[in-house]
C-alpha cells in the first residue's frame, strides 16, 4: 500500500468586517419604516392574492421585511395549496438591499437559479424603494 498523503493547506487573506458598513439602529429602523409603508401603499395591492376557489399552485400571501447583518430584506410568504405539500407556507426573499461603506445601498433580486443578481450600486434608499415598486425584476 501507498503512503496517504496529507491535503496541502493554503492561504488565503480573509479581511475582518468593514466597521465602515455597520448600520445605525435609527437608520435601520428608518429603512424598516419606508419599507413597510412601501409594501402597504403598493406592493401588497400588486402581488398578495385572495385565495383562488380550485388553487392548483402556489400563491402569494403576504409581504413582510427583514434583516440579517448588514443586508435587509423583502420577503414574500407563499400559501401552498395542494394536500401533498411539505409545509402549508413558505417564504422567499425577493429584494436584498446591501448597505454600505458609503452609506448607500447595493440593491440585488433573487435569480431563479437561487443566487442574488446585484442590479443598481451606490443608490439611495429612495430610490431603491422606487426600483423595488416599479422594476419588473423586483416582483415575489
Amino acid at each position: 500500500m501507498g503512503k496517504s498523503r496529507k491535503p496541502q493547506r493554503t492561504w488565503a487573506y480573509s479581511p475582518d468586517k468593514d466597521p465602515r458598513t455597520k448600520i445605525s439602529d435609527a437608520l435601520k429602523v428608518e429603512i424598516e419604516r419606508k419599507a413597510n409603508h412601501l409594501i402597504e401603499t403598493s406592493l401588497k395591492a400588486k402581488y398578495v392574492e385572495t385565495p383562488p376557489k380550485d388553487p392548483k399552485f402556489n400563491y402569494v400571501i403576504g409581504l413582510s421585511t427583514k434583516w440579517h447583518s448588514r443586508y435587509f430584506y423583502l420577503v414574500a410568504t407563499y400559501a401552498c395549496p395542494m394536500p401533498n405539500a411539505i409545509s402549508p407556507t413558505f417564504e422567499v426573499n425577493f429584494a436584498r438591499l446591501e448597505h454600505t461603506a458609503t452609506g448607500r445601498f447595493n440593491l440585488a433580486y433573487m435569480r431563479h437559479t437561487g443566487k442574488w443578481h446585484e442590479l443598481f450600486t451606490g443608490q439611495t434608499l429612495e430610490e431603491c424603494l422606487a426600483s423595488i415598486r416599479d422594476d419588473p425584476w423586483f416582483q415575489p
